[in-house]
């Protein structure tokens, strides 16, 4: 399999996953500004959609999207218990995965772009902490998303919380989130996978 990314993007979160499920895989990195890839390549022709991450199957086939990636990751590895494997508690784990990226994600999105009026800039960023609040009050009284166990629902809400510093915010402003993130940074594949996309020393504020 090949992942196509960018640095510190939200493909970090399949990558982090693949390393977790103990996968085969190769790394192809898509700069950020030309979309082309480590061999010049239009990274277009590989998704359409111009944004990372795609992951291209032994089959040739592409899959994109961060949830979409990662319910395949467990699928590949089910021993790994990435995600629960039936019944309510997958549908929990669906659910985190679903408004990480809907609720958290997607909020950080104007935020970044370039073209987005100053005077939407605050009340986006507190559109993002009161989501952000609800993760906490939630982590106050569970170790991770889904209580005692580890899931790909944390990779993927520690991969959007490392923005946080981007955005003049700090992830130590919610403790619960805080605690979260430094347990799921402590983990090796998540170590290994800062390390390869050169982010050892880019951590949050806080």
């Amino acid at each position: 399999m090949k992942l196509y990314y960018m640095p510190g993007a939200c493909s970090l979160a399949p990558h982090i996953a693949l390393r977790e499920a103990g996968l085969e895989f190769t790394l192809v990195e898509v700069d950020y500004r030309t979309r082309q890839t480590e061999c010049g390549c239009d990274y277009h022709a590989v998704s359409p959609k111009g944004y990372v991450p795609a992951l291209v199957l032994e089959d040739g086939e592409v899959l994109t999207e961060v949830p979409v990636i990662l319910q395949f990751v467990d699928g590949q590895a089910p021993n790994a218990g990435l995600l629960p494997a039936s019944g309510l508690r997958r549908l929990r784990a669906l659910e985190w995965l679903n408004f990480v990226a809907t609720e958290i994600h997607k909020s950080f999105s104007p935020l970044f772009r370039p073209t987005t009026p100053a005077a939407f800039l605050k009340p986006g960023r507190d559109h993002l902490a009161r989501r952000l609040a609800v993760v906490d009050r939630h982590l106050s009284t569970h170790r991770y998303l889904m209580a005692d166990d580890y899931s790909l629902a944390d990779v993927y809400l520690f991969t959007v919380c490392r923005w946080l510093k981007d955005q003049e915010l700090t992830v130590s402003d919610w403790p619960a989130l805080h605690r979260h993130f430094e347990a799921v940074r402590a983990r090796p594949a998540v170590e290994q996978s800062l390390t390869r996309e050169g982010l050892t020393d880019l951590r949050p504020g806080g």
